[in-house]
């Protein structure tokens, strides 16, 4: 009585689309984090290049400085300062990783990852 040819044809066409709808969503999803997936590994090998460059920007101007000052006070006291510097750099970056490192670095990855 409420069953109908019409209405079985509905059910099945409503439960065609349910599936493909949900097919779909599995297809965006994998999309999805695939595209986060790349988006994070760019971000990891351009940060990664960038510290290959500072490093040795880094290395030539502490020998040019070490050599520049090592003509008026000696070549182990010239270096020496320069290694004490990068020791107070390092104690810096130590005591104020949070705010300097993490922080920034955990905004950044979730600002890739919540796009």
């Amino acid at each position: 009585m409420f069953s109908t040819d019409k209405n079985i044809e509905t059910i099945e066409q409503l439960v065609r689309l349910f599936k493909r709808s949900i097919g779909l969503q599995g297809e965006y999803l994998k999309l999805d984090i695939m595209d986060k997936t790349v988006r994070v590994i760019t971000a990891l090998l351009l940060f990664a290049i960038l510290t290959l460059i500072v490093i040795a920007i880094l290395f030539f101007l502490s020998l040019s400085a070490a050599l520049a000052m090592g003509q008026t006070m000696g070549y182990p006291m010239a270096f020496g300062i320069i290694g004490a510097f990068y020791v107070f750099v390092f104690i810096l970056f130590v005591a104020f990783r949070k705010s300097w490192i993490e922080k920034p670095l955990i905004r950044f990855i979730t600002s890739l990852l919540m796009e």
